[in-house]
């Protein structure tokens, strides 16, 4: 404890740049400084070691002493803060150089050691700097290229024990996370790796039992595809598909992940025919059901980063119908024309056309194809030249006369009988569902950095658009019929229809037959329902006296809401980092101290259970301001690099001076509101985000409760007229 941060002194002003903190060293006593923020830091370390009597200053370095350990270099001396503990430790140049000389000492324990340290510390971009310089990274490419063939054996965490198999695994499980670490800085270029170093790497990945090391090396290997098409190339010529498949379908959950980060990667950075390759071999082994019975559906809950990557398959499975989505009608392609005809024969099984003469038989198709619903008679390929959805909605419509010829059928003579007005056109509303569901489904667009909204009824179906268009055709002409539709409703049974499709799929079905009963329940009186019960939610607040009553209501309702967003920035929010690997795995905690008076943070690792958030504080009376989306700095440094999802959850403080900034990148919506909100209230602004008008509303309606008794009453847009008062109040009751 620093005791003279309580003392008298400590109330008077302050200058700026001086910081007081506390430095320590094992065996001695702590000293408690002031640290001048314009003095040199290698004045400061002169003065540090001569308190304690140490020669060498340039030998010595300072370190936080909680948390993730960074050294303190000129660049970031200005993030410490008063009441900081810090370290005296070695310089990041003798440190790199003693680990250097260590990791290629003929002794396997003192080798292993350093080899455990330098992993540690290889996360500070300080350290990096000086040990690559030394060519360190070499020294364990090196390592790597000479180890023996991957025959791994079990891993075992017991660094006693004597066999040598054990020992060779776990020097090489440190080598490969420092190397990750190190290479994870971007100082050195993933491209300069030499194939012999690409094979061994990726002959762990191939090895059959699972081990420590895999998991590091399908980091890398992840890396080096992400990093060029040179190196994906390399990668997927040694990588066996069928070992990376296999890594999919262990319980360890971790390997699980990072198996999946490589094939998402491999995907990704493919060419087109690489990926249908790709594509083929994973539905040979039918990986689409296995993800579906035993990671969707397993025991365990589903991580963050798995439910990321999830999406990502998704995606770019469903981009595979881009190009005919975005293809138009071919009028000289006869394969195109004899779909069109064969729709039109099955629906109308007429007299033999070979008999009739060339006018005639013009005259029949013209009509026929009237009757399914084209808008050009003559020539009903006209209708499919729009795109999107193109040739797909050809593709579509002609998947569900082959594969449910008996609703096709019932379909179309269904509405031939009606009246002409009240036909429901099956050609024209074909189009228009292939274009509503690509426009659900997001086919043609690139996977988010950050999604994660998957649907788990893809990984249970093998041709997801064509099924989901067989069920809402015939929900669409059920809802024709319900609404009693014209031609000139047709739009706004379309409408109605996207509105069924998009309410029912964000329940995520399971199944496509629990999406056929929850879409055909949803019904248009219970579209109806939902939508009058949101519109009298909105008029509502219209009348009089319920605005009143809101209002008076409002001021005690917000307070709520105010020491709702403090509390729960007290209970803290994991934030993750997004390099420009994309991956998602590096983390970081912020939280509000219990008397709102400083905001703690620092980076975690992924096992961290209970995180330490006390690495870094900023105090809130030292904060400026709030920044968010493209005004954020990191947002700046990334322009143009950035998709509007990332945009949307990006916010920053600003605090001493406006170049310092802590930038935030939220895992939901709901944290960005939550925060948001949070520090406005800390700043004595007003909450302004979407989650906080919706959560007052929601409040604000059950407050209606003190209204119940005028239930059934009619309620005027004015008050009565209140009567005059009587001329006087003597007013008196007989017991009697």
């Amino acid at each position: 404890p620093l005791f003279f941060f309580d003392s008298p002194a400590a109330n008077m002003p302050q200058l700026v740049n001086i910081v007081k903190i506390a430095i320590q060293m094992p065996g001695a006593l702590p000293q408690l400084i002031q640290l001048d923020q314009k003095k040199p830091l290698s004045a400061v370390m002169k003065e540090v070691c001569d308190g304690w009597n140490l020669p060498g200053p340039e030998n010595y370095a300072l370190q936080y002493a909680d948390g993730v350990q960074t050294y303190i270099t000129e660049l970031n001396r200005l993030d410490i803060k008063n009441g900081y503990i810090l370290r005296l430790t070695k310089a990041p140049g003798r440190c790199a150089e003693d680990l250097f000389r260590g990791i290629q000492s003929s002794d396997s324990g003192v080798r292993c050691d350093s080899l455990k340290e330098l992993a540690s510390v290889s996360t500070d971009v300080t350290f990096a700097q000086e040990f690559i310089s030394r060519d360190g990274h070499l020294v364990l490419v090196k390592i790597v290229e000479e180890s023996s063939d991957p025959l791994i054996q079990p891993f075992y965490s017991d660094l006693d024990c004597c066999c040598v198999c054990c020992r060779s695994n776990v020097i090489m499980t440190h080598t490969l996370t420092a190397f990750m670490e190190l290479m994870d800085h971007g100082i050195v270029s993933w491209e300069n790796l030499s194939s012999t170093f690409i094979k061994k790497i990726a002959g762990y990945v191939n090895a059959k039992p699972t081990d420590a090391s895999i998991q590091q090396s399908l980091d890398i290997l992840e890396s080096m595809v992400l990093s060029s098409f040179g190196l994906f190339l390399q990668v997927k010529q040694e990588v066996t598909m069928e070992r990376l498949i296999a890594h999919l379908q262990v319980t360890n959950q971790q390997i699980q992940t990072k198996a999946m980060a490589l094939l998402m990667a491999l995907l990704q950075t493919a060419g087109e025919s690489d990926r249908q390759e790709i594509f083929a071999f994973m539905n040979k082994k039918n990986l689409r059901q296995y993800i579906y019975k035993n990671i969707i559906h397993s025991s365990g809950s589903l991580q963050d980063e798995m439910a990321h990557y999830l999406y990502v398959l998704q995606s770019l499975t469903l981009n595979h119908l881009e190009n005919r989505m975005m293809a138009p009608m071919d009028f000289y392609n006869q394969d195109q024309r004899d779909v069109l005809h064969y729709l039109r024969q099955l629906a109308f099984e007429s007299e033999s056309e070979s008999s009739l003469s060339n006018e005639r038989r013009r005259s029949l198709c013209a009509k026929e194809f009237k009757k399914l619903g084209f808008s050009n008679n003559s020539n009903p390929g006209q209708d499919l030249v729009r795109t999107p959805p193109g040739l797909l909605a050809l593709d579509t419509m002609y998947y569900f006369a082959k594969r449910y010829p008996d609703a096709y059928s019932r379909f179309v003579l269904e509405n031939s009988s009606r009246e002409d007005k009240h036909e429901c056109p099956f050609a024209r509303s074909s189009i228009q569902l292939t274009l509503i569901l690509c426009e659900i489904l997001r086919i043609g667009e690139a996977p988010s950095e950050t999604g994660s909204d998957y649907h788990p009824i893809f990984f249970n179906q093998d041709r997801l658009l064509e099924e989901l268009f067989c069920v809402c055709i015939q929900l669409l002409n059920k809802t024709w019929k319900e609404m009693r539709a014209t031609q000139e409703d047709f739009d706004k049974v379309m409408q109605v229809v996207r509105e069924q499709i998009t309410r029912t799929l964000s329940s995520k079905p399971t199944s496509l037959e629990l999406f056929k009963n929850k879409v055909n329940a949803l019904n248009y009186s219970e579209i109806l329902k939902l939508r009058q019960t949101e519109r009298l939610h909105q008029e509502e607040t219209l009348l009089r006296p319920c605005w009143e009553l809101k209002e008076r209501l409002k001021p005690e309702l917000l307070e709520l809401i105010r020491q709702q967003r403090l509390n729960r920035l007290c209970q803290g929010t994991m934030f993750r980092k997004i390099s420009s690997r994309r991956r998602q795995d590096k983390r970081w905690f912020c939280r509000l101290s219990p008397n709102h008076k400083m905001l703690h943070y620092g980076d975690v690792d992924d096992d961290v259970d209970n995180p330490r958030h006390r690495d870094a504080s900023v105090p809130v009376a030292d904060i400026k301001g709030l920044l968010t989306g493209k005004d954020c700095p990191h947002m700046k440094e990334h322009k143009g690099k950035q998709n509007k999802e990332v945009l949307d959850l990006a916010f920053s403080i600003t605090y001493d001076v406006e170049e310092y900034s802590l930038n935030f990148i939220a895992p939901s919506r709901t944290d960005f509101c939550l925060w948001t909100d949070g520090l406005s209230v800390l700043l004595g602004r007003e909450m302004s985000s979407e989650s906080m008008h919706s959560e007052l509303e929601i409040l604000l309606s059950m407050e209606k409760l003190r209204l119940l008794d005028l239930e059934n009453v009619p309620i005027p847009d004015s008050a009565p007229l209140v009567p005059k008062p009587p001329s006087n109040f003597n007013f008196c009751y007989d017991f009697s």
